[in-house]
């Protein structure tokens, strides 16, 4: 129920594609595989559609493969996963990083990540926090993580945190909520 306004604009029922082009990024808890699209093709699509809905021409072989290297390695993304099929027989953790890679290429304004650390080992969880911690610090994202673990907010100390039960928002504090509820649990 209810609606989605962003920047002002109404985009409940605007489509994916339409979110992402104006800044939204989402990062679901269990990616979908696309076999026959390498990843290699699916992120120059990506990048540029996102260049194209800034009024930009389609960036070079060369500037794309310069970006995405340094992405990788940001993201501890190794480079033969490029040839790969978009999260087709990847585990948990390595989807986790390529939503971490489409993350730092993309640059959105905001990104939900959703149950982004669910089933993710120590150093998976590592990488996503890391990942979240320089992209977003680095060019003023605004994040929303949904979890139902506090692993993950010592790595990534959230500004803000909120308790939701039946869709409401229950309570709300900073930082040292995560600790609270740790010692107290949701009650």
């Amino acid at each position: 129920e209810g609606q989605i306004l962003f920047n002002g604009e109404d985009i409940t029922e605007a489509d994916p594609d339409a979110r992402a082009r104006l800044g939204l990024f989402m990062a679901f808890q269990y990616p979908v595989a696309i076999p026959g699209v390498t990843i290699t093709k699916y992120l120059r699509m990506v990048m540029n559609a996102h260049r194209e809905a800034r009024g930009e021409p389609e960036v070079s072989l060369k500037d794309f493969r310069k970006t995405v290297e340094a992405a990788m390695e940001l993201t501890g993304v190794p480079k033969e996963f490029s040839s790969r099929y978009l999260n087709e027989g990847f585990s948990g953790g390595e989807k986790k990083r390529l939503e971490m890679l489409q993350l730092a290429l993309q640059l959105p304004q905001i990104a939900v990540l959703d149950e982004t650390d669910s089933g993710l080992d120590i150093d998976a969880l590592n990488v996503v926090a890391n990942a979240v911690n320089t992209v977003a610090r680095d060019n003023s994202m605004g994040v929303l993580i949904i979890t139902h673990y506090q692993r993950i907010l010592h790595m990534i100390e959230p500004s803000r945190v909120s308790i939701l039960f039946d869709g409401r928002i229950v309570k709300e504090g900073g930082p040292e909520l995560v600790t609270e509820l740790e010692s107290k649990v949701y009650g």
